[in-house]
């Protein structure tokens, strides 16, 4: 799975509880964007979160 280029969050791993409390395995998969970003002047395109999107650490081409 991809990583954020920014801030470099990815895939996070736990337990899902059912009611009568029984555990398995879940995944929780990070919200990423395939966007073309300017890198040194030149586009480029990267993984990003949408909360490194949403907060301006990025600049789209």
């Amino acid at each position: 799975m991809a990583k954020c280029a920014i801030c470099e969050k990815g895939v996070h791993y736990g337990n899902q509880v059912s009611h009568s409390h029984r555990r398995s395995n879940r995944v929780w998969k990070s919200n990423l964007k395939r966007v073309s970003c300017k890198v040194n002047g030149a586009s480029k395109k990267l993984y990003v979160c949408a909360s490194c999107l949403r907060s301006g650490k990025v600049e789209r081409a």
